[in-house]
């Protein structure tokens, strides 16, 4: 095989995985959204990742892969799988007792923004320019829009909202720490054999939160909450969330989290057409916002000091490593 055609191969499988995560992640949204109404967040958790996570395993040892931990590597799967699918997956179906599927996604949409400020304030890996500070404070203000009929809302339900958009937003800075240090860890496995394990860390995780919480006994197992699941660990997890690790081991975390510009439109169109979901005045201006903003964070520069701005795109774009 040429060097030409493996780049080639190399490309369709980024473009692919880019697709994958930008349209199956909108669409569980809606999925959440069904099964939350009856099946308890830790349950749901639970579930989904004790079936995907150990199955996986098991197919990756099927085919050769190696799926033994060391203990270094036990504790880093750990720590992701608890940041991204115990902590802000749990914190999206807490959110989606109360928040449309539709501005969920959009609260979510933040994640791109913590990304680039952990990568500049926390892990130094640059100094923000001024574009980047500008889409941050762009984005604030697109929150401030998207929630402001929450925000001034007198009612129980407007309060149960506002609250709902905080533990998402919790969620989005979790989900954000979990993908800088997924894109900066290496392990000893391959990607495939990492998703597997941190599935079922989280699923375990879970499964033990829904038991101390009681959260068992107040779940209804009906067709349309299982059907959802079943779409959650199937799309969601063995397709989408394989795709989006798999990107952060080849392409940098902010390029990576573009998928925030796609999923809330895929995810305010479902929840409109199958869930009757009411897209408002203040839901569309936030959306063009915070969509602008993520724009402006994505494609500034991380500046480093005395290194030449090519020379820093040049880093940033084969920088797939790291501890």
């Amino acid at each position: 095989m040429t060097q030409e055609s493996t780049a080639s191969r190399q490309r369709f499988r980024i473009a692919l995985s880019f697709a994958l995560v930008y349209m199956l992640w909108g669409s569980t949204y809606l999925a959440m959204r069904v099964a939350v109404r009856d099946i308890q967040p830790f349950v749901i958790g639970g579930t989904r990742y004790l079936i995907s996570g150990p199955i996986m395993l098991a197919a990756c040892a099927l085919t050769g892969r190696k799926i033994g931990l060391t203990l270094r590597d036990a504790l880093k799967l750990l720590a992701i799988g608890i940041l991204l699918l115990s902590t802000a997956n749990m914190c999206v179906v807490w959110g989606e007792k109360y928040v449309p599927s539709g501005l969920t996604a959009l609260v979510v949409a933040i994640v791109p923004i913590w990304v680039v400020a952990l990568e500049a304030w926390v892990f130094r890996t640059g100094r923000i320019s001024g574009q980047g500070i500008a889409g941050l404070a762009i984005g604030i203000a697109g929150l401030v829009v998207l929630l402001w009929p929450k925000i001034t809302s007198g009612t129980h339900l407007g309060r149960m909202e506002l609250m709902g958009c905080g533990i998402l937003a919790a969620g989005s800075l979790a989900w954000a720490v979990g993908s800088v240090l997924s894109h900066r860890w290496t392990l000893s496995v391959d990607v495939f054999t990492a998703v597997a394990w941190q599935m079922t860390f989280a699923g375990l995780v879970n499964a033990a939160m829904a038991g101390v919480t009681g959260e068992f006994g107040h779940s209804r197992w009906t067709v349309s909450a299982i059907s959802s699941v079943t779409y959650l660990v199937v799309c969601g997890s063995w397709i989408g969330y394989t795709a989006y690790i798999w990107l952060l081991e080849h392409m940098p975390p902010p390029k990576v989290a573009t998928y925030a510009y796609v999923n809330p439109i895929v995810a305010v169109f479902l929840g409109w057409l199958v869930l009757r979901e009411t897209v408002d005045g203040f839901m569309l201006v936030g959306t063009v916002i915070i969509i602008a903003a993520v724009a402006l964070v994505n494609t500034s520069k991380l500046k480093r000091p005395g290194v030449p701005d090519t020379e820093v795109d040049e880093l940033s774009a084969v920088s797939v490593g790291g501890d």
